[in-house]
């Protein structure tokens, strides 16, 4: 198993500087990552360091609390893809949804998928604030709405990915799922693949390829 195909090579920290961009996209290219996850304003550039590299470009959308207003995140989405983003990961309306407005949470995801088409959307659940039926029911709306993946956690919450999780979504939702947060070896990757995760979003992916 070459596990750096899975891997979403990852840096979203604010204080990300230019090197540090430079630095993540040479090793994506080095070892083969699946691509490379950066915040929006580093898109275009991480286009252009990975053209005919093979490695994509993933971005996030209404990161990291998923508050933005629906227009705002297909906005976001589609300039994204505009810079040469080939992912785009979006964060639900989390509030939303605790407050038991599912028709919003709905819709938002719907307008991120609208704005994305032709490109893979990943819809974050940040599963660390959600009950299990919770998990359950938007994981099902993400992919009626043509999400191709369901995922974890923004990693910028007090939880990150569980091995339960990865299974809980994927048998709830039918599509793929991308376990995001904490993920730190070799071993943590394994369990959240044999779970049933398809992709692994982390910023210790040279370590987990490594090992």
């Amino acid at each position: 198993m070459k596990l750096s195909k899975y891997i979403d090579h990852t840096v979203l920290k604010a204080f990300a500087a230019k090197e540090d961009i430079e630095k993540l996209c040479s090793e994506a290219k080095q070892y083969g990552f699946a691509s490379v996850c950066v915040n929006p304003f580093w898109v275009k550039y991480c286009a252009d360091l990975l053209k005919g590299s093979g490695v994509k470009v993933c971005t996030v959308i209404g990161f990291p609390l998923g508050a933005n207003e629906s227009e705002t995140k297909a906005f976001e989405a589609a300039l994204a893809i505009k810079n040469g983003a080939q992912e785009v990961d979006m964060v639900i309306n989390i509030g939303a949804l605790k407050s038991g407005d599912w028709d919003t949470v709905k819709n938002d995801i719907q307008a991120v998928r609208n704005a994305s088409k032709g490109k893979v959307l990943k819809v974050i659940i940040e599963t660390s604030y959600l009950t299990d039926e919770e998990k359950k029911k938007v994981s099902k709306i993400s992919a009626d709405c043509g999400a191709d993946f369901v995922k974890t956690s923004t990693g910028f919450s007090d939880k990150g990915a569980t091995a339960e999780d990865v299974k809980l979504m994927k048998d709830a939702s039918g599509i793929a799922v991308k376990a995001s947060g904490g993920i730190r070896s070799k071993e943590d990757a394994l369990k959240m693949i044999e779970a049933g995760a398809s992709r692994l979003g982390t910023s210790a992916g040279i370590k987990i390829a490594a090992d």
